[in-house]
């Protein structure tokens, strides 16, 4: 067929830059990991419930606006949303060129926190304050960092085809990248961001195909040096008092004992349906502090009840689920230990957070991916769901 009008499959002729952006952009939303997006949006949507209900009362903390922290969650998500778009524009493949730009620029946060410049909150002087009710945790961007650079270095030589796996030079390489920061971060001290780190580090390794080796002695030195630090006493009292807290529920209950009771009197009191949104007495009453943000699972548990508390982690599972699939289909190492990374990293997050509340997990002040109030914490997770779906949709048709 010939003539003006025509179009040929194999792309010739007048029209051709206008088809090819058509099929362009139905080929990205056709490639879109749709489950994770939708998931991760209702995880968004049900935060910003639990944190109004949490913050409306509050006047000591709203400034007398009951919609203070709500419009400031929307606004969170919504520039949350605007990187991962940016994430997917410039795509994974071409972050892996400016990881040392990202990873100098994450350093140098993190050190000026422990400058006159940081803030201490809860303990772990982890903050700096910009002004304006604003303030930024760069340890949150230390976790996509350290999930980049590793996947950079461990993946650099399989890729290429000169290795079929990561050679031990190359492991040290990347630890000493990831030890880097997460030595500055235990300076803080911000013992939970730590925490999760450590189980980066180990997911990452582990999709790698690293040996082994590698894994069982980082388990092991883990382990002495937990022990070690006990001993010599390098954990901030707070931090000691919150692990004694764990151990004995029954300790202090009017002082380290007191969020954890709390929580999960909250918790036991929802039921199976709940209290019904903005009917929670724990809530209402303000006796679980940090709410909005550590101890966001409380609203849920109650006023949601077990019904709500367990929607929000079916849809974390979703968005796990779906990151792993990312991760084995995937025809790139880089692109499989960045997706792994980001799986350890929410999936720990989340089991750390809502293990806190229920009394199974030491308190460690980690906000519950997509659901807790704040800006560096939600940033930092779309970011990494933009990684996931620009591995999706980069990856060929075949695959």
């Amino acid at each position: 067929m010939t003539g003006a009008n025509s179009f040929s499959v194999s792309g010739y002729g007048p029209q051709r830059a206008g088809w090819t952006r058509v099929f362009a952009r139905d080929s990205l939303a056709r490639r879109l990991d749709w489950p994770i997006l939708l998931a991760a949006l209702a995880l968004s949507g049900i935060g910003s419930l639990l944190v109004f209900s949490a913050t409306r009362n509050r006047t000591e903390i709203n400034q007398g606006d009951p919609y203070y922290f709500l419009l400031r969650h929307f606004l969170n998500t919504g520039i949350g949303l605007g990187l991962m778009i940016a994430t997917i524009w410039v795509g994974h493949r071409a972050l892996r060129t400016a990881v040392p730009l990202f990873y100098g620029a994450s350093v140098f946060l993190i050190l000026m926190v422990l400058t006159p410049l940081g803030s201490t909150v809860n303990g772990a002087h982890s903050w700096i304050v910009l002004g304006g009710g604003f303030s930024l945790q760069p340890s949150e961007f230390v976790k996509i960092t350290i999930i980049l650079g590793m996947a950079m270095l461990l993946a650099a030589r399989v890729d290429a085809g000169d290795k079929p796996y990561p050679d031990h030079r190359t492991v040290l390489q990347a630890l000493g990248l990831a030890a880097v920061p997460m030595l500055v971060v235990m300076l803080m001290p911000d013992l939970g961001s730590v925490m999760v780190m450590v189980i980066i580090v180990l997911g990452v390794l582990l999709a790698s195909g690293a040996s082994n080796r590698w894994v069982f002695g980082l388990l092991g030195a883990g382990a002495a040096g937990a022990v070690a630090m006990w001993q010599l006493h390098v954990l901030d009292e707070y931090q000691i008092a919150r692990f004694a807290a764990f151990a004995n529920p029954s300790l202090d209950p009017a002082g380290v004992g007191y969020n954890t009771n709390q929580a999960r009197i909250a918790i036991g009191s929802g039921g199976l349906t709940g209290s019904g949104l903005f009917h929670g007495s724990q809530t209402t009453g303000q006796f679980v502090p940090e709410q909005q943000t550590d101890f966001v699972f409380t609203v849920a548990g109650e006023e949601l009840g077990f019904v709500g508390a367990g929607l929000i982690i079916v849809l974390m599972g979703v968005v796990l689920w779906r990151a792993c699939r990312i991760a084995r289909e995937t025809t790139e190492l880089y692109g499989t230990i960045v997706a792994a990374g980001i799986v350890a990293w929410f999936g720990f997050q989340s089991f750390e957070n809502i293990g806190m509340t229920l009394g199974i997990m030491p308190v460690t002040g980690l906000p519950l991916p997509f659901v807790s109030y704040g800006g560096s914490s939600m940033f930092s997770v779309w970011v990494a769901v933009g990684l996931l779906q620009s591995i999706r949709v980069q990856r060929p048709m075949s695959a």
